[in-house]
């Protein structure tokens, strides 16, 4: 039996990539399997665990919970589409200066979910307000120190700016 399929426009990273997709394939599966954009983790398939976590329309999102074809004229971020001109994000940078990637497998859903807590606040964030916006997010390696660390480092440049 074959299943239909439906033609969907994606706006990845700022890249339109028209691709068909089942009905029932969810984002997760399209940016890893088929768009090959692996820093989107494939892990628990039940958006407990935040490792497939992309930013759309700069919030984060479950993409093993989100269905390809909801995400049809939507701006979708992965970690990819973070560096500009082989320069790390703020964010990315931070995670490299205060040691807070561990296996790495975290990182990217950490480092977008943080990004976009940044992007919501106007001041640096406290302590409180990043382990409340990354605590849907799991790390095996560390306490989340580090990670709360790095997080509030960009924040504090970003109130600077």
């Amino acid at each position: 039996m074959s299943t239909k399929k439906f033609e969907v426009r994606l706006n990845i990273n700022g890249e339109l990539e028209k691709i068909a997709v089942s009905a029932n394939e969810t984002l997760r599966e399209v940016l890893r399997e088929r768009l090959e954009l692996t820093g989107t983790k494939a892990a628990c398939d039940d958006g407990s665990c935040g490792a497939c976590t992309v930013l759309i329309n700069g919030r984060p999102a479950r993409s093993c919970l989100t269905l390809a074809v909801e995400a049809e004229g939507e701006k979708i971020t992965t970690i990819e589409g973070l560096a500009q001109d082989n320069q790390l994000h703020p964010v990315q940078q931070a995670f490299v200066d205060h040691h807070a990637i561990q296996c790495g497998f975290c990182s990217p859903g950490m480092i977008l979910t943080g990004l976009a807590a940044i992007r919501e606040q106007q001041a640096e964030l406290s302590r409180n307000e990043i382990r409340e916006a990354i605590s849907g997010n799991q790390c095996r390696c560390t306490g989340y120190a580090k990670i709360v660390d790095a997080i509030q480092a960009a924040s504090k440049m970003k109130s600077e700016e």
